[in-house]
């Protein structure tokens, strides 16, 4: 059974941070949307707790995430706990906190000033189990314009702050509260009866010093958690899930050449062998001789690997496209007909492999032999970015491998690492034994340099970005940058500017360059790269690049921007 953190999200742009601090305890979470829980004394709507996770899964406890809403508005998420209280550990964050004291008969006012930033705690209970090795005068962040100004006699404080009274706090059961006896503690091992705890600050972003260490005092010593999952538990588990899923069924997959892609497929075939088809298409929007030199390292590791060029369908639907989305949308739909059309040329040949049947079984052979999955290298930030699956958290943007297949397609999709962050898939990665010049590579989007020319695309453009982003990347290595970088990229600019060259004036391209530090491409801040180096990046580029006259360096961190300009 596989120990689980259930997070319930309220909206928050902080929960999936609560979700990879869990995960770096070794011990692996959920997040489920507010509305997904009902009571179980009612059973009105949503799941019950027992029905939220896979079969194999052990619930350990609960988080409550915070919210843009106040639990003051008629709107505001208030689902059910009756089904978790006193039945399993929880743990209520910022907006969490002001729910349970809310449902709890306590009020919760507007605060005189808006609390966001740093605050210290000017009181701390280590007897809680909670805040055990939880320093006094210890960094934590506040981010809320709402404030518990009282609550029921039955919550117990056991953190403040000089602003805030119930920074930290742990409520004991009154009333005929449903329990088990076996929930209870006593008060030599820091707990009054019911494990439910509530704290105003956020202990998941880095600006809470010891963040890490109260999450680690709730997963491990309230909810009693191993942390047993680790990447050669994920790696078990996923195998033995996918062979479980799939049996004897084929699956075609797309590569990228990047991390995710090459991860999900290694994955796959471990669990399913030959049974799984790569095609690797080249949209004309890879980076410099990216096509041959992917494909062959892709071969060289073993996988069924077939390279398709394309891309002559790619600029003509890409023809005359300057909005983002629509060129992502042109993008996505030229690939899925690309694929198509290789996966039905694939599913005929898989149909005819073996020994030679009669004619009369021809068409029973094929329609056993047909490929019925495809398989994605989707990742978690893929999910939250795209739809709002995981609670009323706002949209940032499309991703072309996210939101399922059209209809004709008729393939079902398998996603081995749609639970992962990024450098959760690198950790895996290395356990596989995938290189490291392709873990190591930074992350690029699925679009390719067609999202990062703004305006229009013509291969001309595309020719002067490969040559650029080669330099910029080439030169990064050679610096020994690369991998301080978590992602770099150069982008094509729709405009153009004077400049001078010997003794004639051009009027040439502008070039942005990009380069960002993260851990999983959640939130993002632009690298400092030394003067020097960016000077020489600039020279390089202007006087090798035919159409650039003009290097820019873009210092926005996300949010607010992105790491892609589109």
């Amino acid at each position: 059974m596989q120990e689980t953190i259930l997070i319930l999200d309220f909206g928050s742009q902080y929960t999936q941070l609560i979700a990879r601090k869990v995960r770096e305890l070794n011990v692996y979470c959920e997040i489920h949307p507010y509305t997904i829980v009902r009571s179980l004394e009612n059973g009105v709507g949503g799941k019950s707790l027992s029905e939220l996770l896979t079969p194999n899964s052990q619930l350990k406890g609960v988080i409550l995430s915070g919210s843009p809403f106040s639990v003051r508005q008629k709107n505001s998420p208030q689902p059910d706990l009756s089904s978790i209280r006193g039945k399993i550990p929880l743990l209520g964050v910022c907006y969490g906190a002001q729910l349970l004291a809310h449902q709890c008969g306590g009020e919760v006012q507007p605060s005189k000033h808006r609390e966001y930033g740093r605050a210290n705690l000017s009181f701390v209970n280590n007897d809680s189990l909670l805040f055990k090795n939880i320093s006094l005068n210890s960094q934590v962040w506040m981010s809320h314009s709402d404030t518990i100004a009282s609550a029921p006699d039955n919550f117990e404080i056991i953190a403040n702050t000089s602003d805030v009274k119930y920074a930290g706090f742990h409520i004991k059961p009154v009333g005929n509260l449903p329990r088990r006896s076996d929930d209870l503690r006593g008060e030599s091992n820091g707990l009054k009866g019911e494990k439910t705890f509530g704290i105003q600050f956020h202990p998941e972003v880095y600006h809470t010093t010891e963040g890490l260490t109260l999450l680690k005092n709730f997963v491990v010593d309230i909810c009693k958690c191993s942390q047993s999952w680790t990447p050669s538990s994920f790696i078990e588990t996923t195998i033995a899930e996918l062979q479980h899923k799939l049996g004897n069924d084929k699956v075609v997959m797309a590569l990228s050449g990047g991390v995710d892609s090459t991860v999900a497929a290694t994955l796959l075939h471990k669990a399913i062998g030959k049974n799984l088809f790569c095609i690797f298409v080249d949209n004309g929007l890879l980076r410099k001789d990216e096509f041959k030199n992917v494909l062959h390292s892709y071969k060289d590791m073993g996988l069924n690997v077939k390279g398709v060029d394309a891309k002559k369908f790619f600029y003509k639907a890409l023809k005359g496209k300057k909005e983002p989305e629509a060129k992502r949308k042109a993008i996505g739909k030229t690939f899925i007909e690309v694929f198509d059309k290789e996966a039905k040329k694939l599913g005929a040949m898989s149909s005819e492999l073996g020994v030679k049947r009669k004619k009369s079984s021809n068409s029973r052979l094929r329609t056993q032999n047909q490929i019925k999955w495809l398989g994605q290298g989707t990742i978690y930030p893929d999910v939250i970015e795209s739809i709002s699956v995981k609670g009323p958290s706002a949209t940032i943007k499309s991703h072309h491998n996210v939101g399922g297949l059209p209809a004709k397609m008729k393939m079902k999709v398998v996603e081995p690492l749609n639970s992962l962050f990024k450098d959760e898939v690198r950790r895996v990665g290395r356990k596989l034994g995938v290189t490291e010049n392709i873990l190591g590579r930074h992350p690029f989007p699925g679009p390719g340099l067609g999202i990062r020319i703004l305006g229009d695309i013509t291969e001309e453009k595309v020719r002067i970005l490969q040559e650029v982003d080669h330099i910029y990347i080439e030169e990064l290595k050679s610096a020994g940058l690369y991998n301080q970088v978590w992602q770099a990229g150069a982008i094509f600019l729709p405009i153009q500017s004077v400049g001078v060259m010997g003794d004639e004036r051009t009027y040439e391209n502008v070039i942005a360059l990009r380069a960002v530090t993260s851990t999983d491409g959640m939130t993002a801040d632009w690298c400092h790269l030394p003067y020097e180096f960016l000077s020489k990046v600039s020279n390089e580029i202007i006087n090798k690049v035919k159409g650039v006259n003009r290097v820019v360096y873009d210092i926005s961190s996300k949010p607010p921007a992105t790491i892609e300009w589109e």
